[in-house]
C-alpha cells in the first residue's frame, strides 16, 4: 500500500545555508510511550532504565546496542519501514537536526507510565506530560525552518504511535506487595483512574495537531517471563496482572472510540496488542516460536530474573522466542505485531487497520 506522501515546497534558510525541501517525503512519524517503543532517548539520561549494553541490539544491522529494548528492531522501526521511511531518531539525540526533523521524532522513554508517579524508581525518565511538551517544542523547532502553517500541515498529516500503560501496573500498582496506589484504589477504580488520565494525554495530542494516532493496549502483563518467575505458579501467568490487563484493555478501547465520537472523526485507532500477544502465548508453534515462557536473555526461572546483560543466559536463535528479555518481545514478535497493525481485522484494530488509514489518507491528500 503506497504510503501517504506530503510535499513540502520551497527553500529554507538555515544559518545562512539554503536547504531545498521540495521533494516528496514519506509521511512523518512520531512515537510516544515507554520501553516497548523507546529507541534510545534514555541513553541520554542518567537513569537505570537503559538498554545500552550487549547483547541488546545483537540482531540490529550494526549488531550493537542502540537503546532499543530488543535484540533488533522494535515496533516503531517496523512501522517506519511500512511508511517507506528511515526510523525516527530519539528526540534527545544530538543528530536530530534539520533534515532528520522532517522524518518525525521518537519521544518515548523506558519506564514511564500514564501517571506521573509511575517509574519514579528509575529516576530521570521523560514522563508522559514532558513527552507531550517535547512534541510542542519540536513543532517550534520545525516552525523556525519551514514556517508555522507548513509545520501545522506536517503534524496534521503525520502518523503517531503511543504505547504506554503497562508500567502503571508492573512498576506502580503491583510493584511491591502494598503500594501507595494499591492502598488508595481497588483495582477496578485504579483502571478507571488510568483511563481518565490517558484520555487527557490523548486530548492534548489532538490539541497539538495529531490527527492519526495508533494507541496500543497492554500485552498480557501476567505472562511475561518476569512475572512467571516472580508471581506465576507452575508456569501459569500471574492471575493478578492478567486481571488488570483484562479490565484495562476493553476500557481503553471504549474510551478511544468515545473520543473519536466526540471529535467527529476517526483520529484514534485502538490496537489490541493484548490479543496479538495472546495469540503467540496460547499457540507459539503456529507462529514459528518454540517458547512463549522463556526469555532469550536473562537468568533464573524462565530467564525472567534481573536484567538482560553481558552476563545473562543468551539463546542461540532469537526467532524461536516470543520474549527477548524478561519484559520485552523479540524482534520477530514485534514484526508480527506490526503485520497485524497493518492488516489485522477489527478483532485487532478498531475502527480500522493502518493499511486502510494509509489508503484513505493518500486519497484525501492527493
Amino acid at each position: 500500500m503506497a504510503p501517504s506522501m506530503i510535499l513540502v515546497l520551497g527553500l529554507v534558510l538555515v544559518v545562512g545555508v539554503i536547504v531545498p525541501i521540495s521533494e516528496a517525503r514519506p509521511r512523518p512519524f512520531f512515537v510516544f510511550g515507554d520501553s516497548l517503543v523507546d529507541n534510545g532517548n534514555n541513553n541520554y539520561l542518567q537513569t537505570i532504565a537503559r538498554a545500552n549494553v550487549p547483547p541488546y541490539g545483537i540482531d540490529y544491522p550494526t549488531h550493537a546496542p542502540t537503546g532499543r529494548f530488543s535484540n533488533g528492531f522494535n515496533i516503531p522501526d517496523f512501522i517506519s519501514q511500512q511508511l517507506g521511511a528511515e526510523s525516527t531518531m530519539p528526540y534527545l539525540s544530538p543528530e536530530l537536526t534539520r533534515e532528520n526533523l522532517f522524518v518525525g521524532a521518537n519521544f518515548a522513554s523506558a519506564g514511564v507510565g500514564i501517571l506521573n508517579d509511575t517509574g519514579d524508581q528509575f529516576m530521570n525518565i521523560i514522563k508522559m506530560h514532558r513527552q507531550i511538551e517535547n512534541f510542542k517544542e519540536y513543532q517550534g523547532r520545525v516552525g523556525q525552518l519551514i514556517g508555522v502553517s507548513r509545520t501545522k500541515r506536517l503534524v496534521n498529516e503525520a502518523l503517531i504511535l503511543i504505547t504506554v500503560g503497562g508500567n502503571d501496573f508492573v512498576n506502580n500498582y503491583f510493584l511491591v506487595e502494598s503500594t501507595a496506589r494499591s492502598r488508595q484504589y481497588q483495582l477496578p477504580d485504579y483502571v478507571n483512574f488510568l483511563i481518565s488520565r490517558y484520555r487527557k494525554h490523548l486530548q492534548k495530542l489532538y490539541n497539538l495537531g495529531a490527527r492519526r494516532v495508533i494507541v496500543t493496549g497492554t500485552g498480557p502483563l501476567g505472562c511475561a517471563p518476569a512475572e512467571l518467575a516472580r508471581r506465576g505458579k507452575n508456569g501459569e501467568c500471574s492471575a493478578q496482572l492478567q486481571r488488570a490487563a483484562t479490565l484495562y484493555n476493553p476500557q481503553l478501547e471504549q474510551m478511544i472510540l468515545e473520543l473519536n465520537t466526540k471529535i467527529g472523526s476517526d483520529v484514534f485507532v485502538a490496537a489490541n496488542t493484548a490479543q496479538m500477544h495472546n495469540d503467540f502465548i496460547m499457540n507459539p508453534q503456529a507462529y514459528g516460536f518454540t517458547t512463549s515462557k522463556v526469555a532469550c536473555c536473562g537468568q533464573g526461572p524462565y530467564n525472567g530474573m534481573g536484567l538482560c546483560s553481558p552476563f545473562s543466559n543468551l539463546c542461540s536463535n532469537r526467532n524461536l522466542h516470543v520474549f527477548w528479555d524478561p519484559f520485552h518481545p523479540s524482534e520477530k514478535a514485534n514484526k508480527l505485531v506490526v503485520e497485524q497493525i497493518m492488516s489485522g481485522s477489527t478483532r485487532y484494530m478498531k475502527p480500522m487497520n493502518l493499511s486502510t488509514i494509509l489508503a484513505l489518507d493518500a486519497r484525501s491528500h492527493s
